[in-house]
């Protein structure tokens, strides 16, 4: 099991390093399949011997070789999350099996791309949910074509939650945050509910984190809603149909 786990943490740092480039190309209109990576501050197009994913920020000490500039933290942190998170999957998921592992990877890569988009540039970009959708429903059919209709039912549930929540409050979220929560539900299933549960939560803590430091100014603070979002999805795979299944045996039994 060590090997292929090792192997799949590879392929996800791979991805992970992908999805920053994502990340970073989407908003400013760049195809991510064309062009070499170049430093942000010089402009020097980056040496395939220093884009390594994660080796290369550690040897180069999170620096550019050419000018020095910082490269930031971002880059090798969601290379390693994403890693983790294919490892998590594999490990979790291989005696379901492969689009069952498939399906954890690709959600995986999924949030870690719009989790930086959101973070600095406050969208969740379609080209990335509308594909990730799609890709979604074909693995869940895949891997048992009877539990598409409740994937696809948590999917309309938690969009139509998340649209009500944005009519009422939309200075709190916007649309991007109901279609994530759409493509959440597409991935969880019934999962879904726990990862909303843990998303508004850790949001909310949060916010009184920010009016405890800055007093009433913290309102006029605009904070992004996907990458708590993002949190309650990575932990609801994981374990969120455990946590239902505990929700109904404590209460409905």
């Amino acid at each position: 099991m060590l090997v292929p786990t090792l192997f799949i943490a590879v392929l996800g740092l791979l991805v992970g390093s992908f999805a920053a480039v994502l990340a970073y190309r989407i908003p400013i209109g760049e195809s991510p399949w064309t062009g070499r990576s170049r430093c942000d501050s010089c402009g020097e197009t980056v040496a395939a011997y220093d884009n390594i994913p994660l080796v290369s920020w550690l040897l180069l000490r999170g620096s550019c070789r050419h000018c020095g500039a910082s490269i930031p933290a971002r880059y090798p942190l969601t290379e390693l999350a994403v890693a983790i998170g294919f490892a998590g999957s594999y490990l979790a998921f291989e005696d379901d099996g492969w689009a069952w592992v498939a399906l954890g990877c690709v959600f995986i890569a999924m949030l870690a791309t719009i989790t930086l988009t959101d973070l600095e540039d406050r969208i969740i970009p379609n080209v990335v949910l509308g594909p990730a959708a799609i890709i979604g429903i074909a693995l869940v059919a895949v891997a048992d074509t009877g539990e598409l209709p409740e994937h696809l039912l948590a999917a309309a549930i938690a969009g139509g939650f998340l649209l009500v929540v944005t009519f009422l409050y939309p200075r709190g979220m916007g649309m991007g945050d109901v279609k994530l929560a759409a493509v959440m539900g597409i991935y969880l299933g019934r999962a879904v509910a726990p990862a909303l549960l843990i998303g508004f939560a850790a949001g909310a803590l949060f916010g009184i984190g920010l009016m405890a430091k800055h007093g009433s100014s913290a309102r006029k603070m605009k904070v992004p809603f996907g990458p708590f979002l993002a949190l309650g999805a990575v932990i609801a795979l994981f374990w969120g149909d455990d946590m239902v299944d505990w929700y109904l045996d404590s209460f409905f039994d």
